[in-house]
């Protein structure tokens, strides 16, 4: 099982490395098979090489994360509310999301799935 102190470690560098446009360092939290489900329903990126692809275009949106509350531990799993702030076509916008890890025995996340939808995204037409 892992270390929960870890898993909430991990979901603070999470934040900081997207904040610091820095997709090797997101790409340093996942076991090399993990998959991103970003959002939920849509096509997983499986393995670090369409990983490193979804994480290098997302962080060029210029999108900034934010935690919204603690993060919560259960299990293998953490889980995570927090607001994407991004500057698109002129305007300020913001997407309230709540995401979720699941860790391996060593650590690493093995799969990462986000929540959201129509109804989180603010300030888009």
């Amino acid at each position: 099982m892992p270390d929960p102190k870890a898993m909430e470690a991990a979901v603070h560098e999470y934040v900081a490395a997207f904040d610091a446009n820095a997709p090797e360092r997101v790409i340093a939290l996942f076991a090399e098979s993990a998959s991103v489900e970003d959002p939920v329903g849509s096509p997983p990126h499986v393995g670090h090489d369409a990983i490193r692809a979804f994480y290098t275009a997302s962080m060029q949106t210029g999108a900034k994360l934010k935690l919204d509350g603690p993060v919560r531990i259960a299990g293998d799993y953490a889980a995570f509310a927090f607001n994407v702030h991004l500057h698109w076509d002129g305007t300020d916008k913001r997407v309230d999301v709540i995401d979720t890890f699941r860790f391996d025995d060593a650590g690493k996340v093995i799969e990462m799935r986000a929540y959201f939808g129509p109804t989180n995204m603010h300030g888009f037409a």
